[in-house]
């Protein structure tokens, strides 16, 4: 059964906007700190932003502070990333993730490709 199920990818114009998406089953939603990871061709996986299972704190990578806002919606089991102002760089497969507050475990999902344009 998928655990994470992330949406929003796409193809969008330098300066424009996205949101991605990602679902999770209940339990997941409600014990597991949730993120986005990103990998950009050539490049290693890099953290993006975290967001805790309360939704009461939030932590960005410096590199997108004040550009992507990470969020949930509890009513809809729904994580989000609001990316505005795109550059060229912002472009990379991004990944949701979830982390067992508890043992550290981690949950993938497959990721989704966002295209830049310039």
């Amino acid at each position: 059964q998928e655990q994470l199920a992330e949406s929003g990818g796409g193809l969008a114009q330098a300066g424009g906007s996205l949101r991605l998406s990602c679902v999770a089953s209940g339990d997941i939603f409600r014990t597991y700190d949730m993120g986005w990871y990103r990998q950009a061709p050539g490049k290693e996986r890099e953290f993006v932003a975290q967001i805790t299972r309360s939704g009461g704190a939030t932590h960005y990578a410096e590199s997108v502070k004040g550009q992507f806002t990470i969020s949930k919606d509890n009513a809809k089991n729904t994580m989000y990333l609001q990316k505005n102002n795109l550059k060229p760089d912002n472009a990379a497969i991004y990944y949701c993730n979830a982390k067992d507050v508890t043992s550290g475990a981690l949950i993938w999902d497959q990721g989704t490709q966002v295209t830049v344009s310039s």
